[in-house]
């Protein structure tokens, strides 16, 4: 077991739909894999930052089954080198559960005193040296046994923010820096109105609730074990079960029939809001939740009249208007104060004022069953990814890209027969009883309840046109035999 009272433990939180964002976040691409305009992800930009906090030994990531492997793909991308390791959550059950997860995990592995950095993976800190500042202060906090929260300055009356009410009177902690200050937590306020809003930025002793916390691994379970005991013990049994079907790897991922029962409720409420050991790390970071249509236009220069755009775009007489583009020109006669996102697939047209109620619209959709609340065209999977280029009644084509050395699962579809044609790269396929090489340029056809795979032996991408035909071509028609990533079902 690794010792020491610095060891860091930066935990990642990575789960939710992100459907305020719609249609730029879905269900299988959430908020946290959004890219902002410097090419990065929120996703890469948290863990960047929770890399660079002192005497961090690892990074644990919590975030939902779908997306592990794009997961890893971004971390990669940016930093290869740190130490990371993940659970791996069935279904979303909130932020208690989550972190509860996190740290029994950890406590099998680190002593009793390291100190966890709990990070939500999609939102955006200007101030690198401060948000560092700021964790070393937590973390200070943390090892004289505090559940610390962050709290930051509030910059106007927001009424979409929960807010933390501090004892002002006294700092609990020297800190020379005029950006950063301690306190004793007081009471957790629920979303305001906007007069109270108002009151408590004028009052000096309200702050935004972050949803960034910093405790030891000890301190947190103790205090679990006093005020939310249902929720440790179910997520301990949980774990024991997952436990025990794990094969040894840098992730645990939970069993989905135990994991279901624990109950869904926010670190907040289940602990936060009843400990009388809670502190705050009230701060000047640049902190932004990206919670928003609005927020996300914020991280765009407007143009003289107010609009904010991404894309091609031709404007007459429009003001006011964030304007969010893909593949298409967009253009715009006469409007004022609009949200217009443009994906392939989908195109949402708001009043800005409205925005947060584009959540109605996804919930309206997944409602009706349409795939756009969870698919992208572009889907990733852990050996590349696949574009949806058309479709209709009986017939779906696709693109298909497969990394350098990764392979598609051994499967079989009982009905649709699939056409490959390889546009670039060499593929190895399987189909059937026969094993053999396509190269550009040629194709081979897969029947319908054939056993097929296709491999990319090559050191390029792998790129081929797949052309499906039959009476259902859903993603869940797939019966897997073989799979190098482990997602065949498991027989217990």
């Amino acid at each position: 077991m690794k010792t020491g009272l610095q060891s860091v433990i930066p935990v990642i939180i990575s789960g939710g739909a992100g459907s305020r964002l719609w249609p730029l976040s879905r269900e299988a691409h959430p908020k946290p894999f959004i890219k902002l305009a410097d090419g990065q992800s929120l996703l890469q930009k948290t863990f960047i930052r929770a890399g660079t906090v002192p005497h961090v030994e690892e990074i644990l990531t919590v975030t939902n089954r779908e997306v592990f492997f794009h997961t890893q793909d971004e971390y990669k991308a940016v930093n290869p080198n740190i130490k990371t390791s993940y659970i791996l959550e069935p279904i979303g059950r909130n932020t208690a559960p989550a972190i509860a997860a996190a740290a029994l995990y950890l406590a099998n592995s680190y002593d009793k005193n390291t100190i966890l950095l709990i990070l939500p993976a999609d939102h955006l800190i200007h101030d690198q040296q401060n948000f560092v500042l700021a964790a070393e202060q937590a973390i200070r906090l943390a090892a004289e046994g505090h559940l610390v929260t962050f709290g930051m300055r509030p910059l106007l009356p927001e009424t979409g923010y929960g807010y933390l009410e501090v004892d002002g009177s006294q700092e609990l902690l020297k800190i020379a820096s005029p950006d950063i200050s301690t306190y004793q937590v007081l009471k957790f306020i629920e979303k305001p109105h906007a007069d109270l809003a108002r009151q408590y930025v004028d009052s000096g002793n309200h702050f935004w609730n972050s949803g960034m916390f910093c405790f030891s691994i000890e301190t947190f379970l103790n205090e679990m074990n006093q005020h939310a005991p249902k929720i440790l013990n179910s997520v301990i049994e949980s774990i024991a079960i997952s436990q025990k079907m794990q094969k040894p790897g840098n992730y645990l991922e939970l069993d989905s029939n135990s994991f279901a029962r624990v109950p869904d409720i926010s670190i907040d409420y289940a602990l936060m809001e009843k400990s009388n050991h809670v502190a705050a790390v009230a701060c000047d970071i640049g902190w932004n939740d990206i919670g928003s249509w609005n927020a996300l236009s914020e991280l765009t220069q407007a143009d003289s009249a107010g609009n904010r755009i991404l894309g091609d775009s031709v404007l007459h007489d429009t003001a006011n208007c964030y304007i969010h583009g893909s593949d298409r020109v967009i253009g715009t006669v006469g409007l004022d104060n609009l949200v217009i996102v443009d994906m392939p697939d989908a195109l949402l047209i708001a009043d800005r004022n409205r925005a947060q109620e584009v959540k109605y619209v996804v919930q309206r959709l997944k409602h009706m069953g349409n795939e756009v609340v969870k698919l992208h065209r572009e889907v990733h999977r852990p050996w590349g990814s696949y574009t949806v280029l058309d479709e209709g009644e009986n017939f779906k084509m696709k693109r298909i890209k497969v990394k350098p050395g990764a392979s598609l699962s051994l499967q079989m579809h009982y009905h649709r027969s699939e056409h490959w044609i390889v546009v670039s790269g060499t593929a190895l396929v399987v189909n059937g009883d026969r094993q053999f090489i396509v190269n550009a340029n040629e194709s081979t056809f897969i029947p319908a309840g054939h056993q097929h795979r296709l491999e990319n032996p090559g050191k390029i991408d792998l790129v081929i046109v797949e052309v499906q035909s039959g009476a259902y071509l859903g993603e869940d028609d797939i019966v897997r035999f073989e799979d190098k990533y482990g997602r065949v079902p498991q027989i217990v």
